[in-house]
């Protein structure tokens, strides 16, 4: 503990942003990194508690005490490599984590917790800048092959940890560029694209091979695949999302959220889309059903596209400002929270059931008719509630609902549990030599525990290995 008084000393600051009216006319990233003196100070206020609570709200475990530490006595090296001993991809959870990590802070018993985002982004920002990121070559090959399907994070820190211990990794995605939903689903505006592609570069120098536009079991088959490696890792997400099978959900204008997100990151690239395919929020009044990140992307997303008008709406009750007297630290609070994009813009309202899109006379959406409801597990609908949103543009970002079955997983034989996601035992299927990971395995989750079970998948894979070769 390098300044017994820092965290009585010194405030909590955290970073800044730019202008809203400035920000919302591009897709770049807009949070303002705090400068060298004052990353310091915020480091500083770590008490190095004796039982640190930030050690287990960070599902990757990172080493949160320690490299703070770091930052405060001006070593950065140091701070990077215990950054990077837990973490492979920092530069994305210091984007998109909600920080759990801050959430379990000890100091947060009082509201005011370390800015330990801050200090994790700022460290592996600091050292691409500086050109101290580079290659983990192994020191020798094991000669066994490894297939990683899906190139979300589990995906990539599955294939890169598998690499570094020695095993040629080929990863395979079915969409045109590698990232899942980092690529095409969370917008420019939290994560820029090229941050993937140095990571991209990073491990095709460590051995390995990307391969794009493959749809594992289509292109290549699930038989094909256990022929002809040692290991498979099903790391394809939990994409099937939850639909909304109301009168009218056939009408245009309905769609899904995800579908919308990617066209957008799509235009943001440089691709064209089809204007008869176009989900565009120009000029239209957005309606976007589920509170959640999802939800939220969508919002900024209508926003920087123009969007007329912008409502979201949530069927659970509005949360709490302040923790409840069962809501105990170190837990995950479930208070009211307001992401970047809701603060652009557009307003939000709780406690929503829809229960029809309404036609315009021309197979087009004109509204959504709904009504008031109570609180869980029933949601009652309150009597007499029963109003119409004027919307030509309803997104449905309500979560997602698991795996498809059919095409690979079919094909190497596996059933999927009662939540549409693979079952594992130790990232073990229950097929030999084929192991899970990610949303694919636990269901739609944080960027955090993707990148966490990825690496897990990978000890797990790896200790296979270590055996002898046996066919799958």
């Amino acid at each position: 503990m390098g300044n017994i008084r820092g965290f009585l000393d010194v405030e909590r600051k955290e970073h800044g942003r730019r202008p809203v009216a400035e920000r919302i006319l591009d897709w770049r990233e807009f949070d303002l990194l705090p400068s060298g003196p004052v990353l310091r100070d915020q480091a500083s206020r770590c008490m190095e508690c004796g039982i640190p609570f930030c050690h287990s709200g960070c599902p990757l475990g990172n080493v949160i005490p320690e490299f703070n530490d770091h930052i405060y006595k001006d070593h950065p090296q140091r701070a990077l490599d215990i950054l990077h001993s837990t973490n492979n991809f920092p530069e994305f959870t210091g984007r998109v984590c909600p920080a759990p990590c801050e959430a379990a802070c000890t100091l947060n018993l009082e509201s005011h917790p370390v800015t330990i985002k801050d200090i994790e982004r700022s460290i592996i920002d600091q050292a691409w800048a500086a050109g101290q990121v580079g290659p983990w070559i192994p020191r020798q090959r094991s000669g066994r092959q490894v297939a990683v399907i899906g190139s979300g994070p589990a995906g990539l820190a599955a294939a890169q940890e598998l690499a570094r211990k020695g095993h040629a990794v080929t990863l395979f995605e079915q969409a045109d560029r590698i990232g899942g939903l980092l690529r095409y689903g969370i917008p420019d505006f939290k994560l820029e694209k090229h941050l993937i592609d140095r990571r991209m570069a990073q491990m095709e120098a460590e051995g390995v091979s990307f391969r794009t536009g493959v749809r594992a079991g289509t292109d290549i088959t699930g038989a094909e695949l256990r022929g002809g490696f040692d290991a498979l890792v099903l790391c394809g997400g939990a994409r099937k999302p939850r639909d909304l099978a109301l009168p009218g959900r056939q009408l245009e204008g309905v769609h899904f959220a995800m579908a919308f997100l990617e066209q957008s990151n799509r235009r943001v690239a440089g691709d064209l889309v089809p204007p008869e395919q176009a989900i565009l929020a120009t000029g239209r009044q957005v309606v976007v059903i589920g509170g959640g990140d999802t939800g939220s992307d969508c919002v900024g997303t209508s926003i920087r596209q123009g969007a007329r008008s912008l409502l979201q709406i949530e069927l659970l009750p509005q949360p709490p400002a302040q923790r409840g007297a069962a809501d105990l630290w170190p837990a995950w609070p479930q208070v009211l929270r307001t992401s970047s994009s809701q603060e652009e813009g557009g307003t939000r309202d709780w406690g929503i059931m829809s229960t029809a899109f309404l036609d315009d006379g021309r197979g087009r959406l004109r509204a959504i008719r709904a009504v008031r409801v109570g609180p869980a597990p029933h949601f009652a609908p309150v009597p007499g509630s029963e109003f119409e949103i004027p919307c030509d543009l309803a997104l449905l970002a309500m979560g997602f609902v698991g795996s498809e079955r059919a095409g690979l997983l079919e094909q190497l034989g596996i059933e999927l549990d009662g939540r549409g996601n693979v079952p594992t035992r130790g990232f073990r299927t229950g097929v030999a030599g084929v192991f899970a990971a990610g949303d694919q395995a636990r269901g739609q989750s944080l960027v955090v525990h993707a990148i966490a079970e990825g690496r897990k998948a990978a000890a797990a894979v790896h200790q296979h290995l270590r055996k002898p070769v046996l066919a799958i």
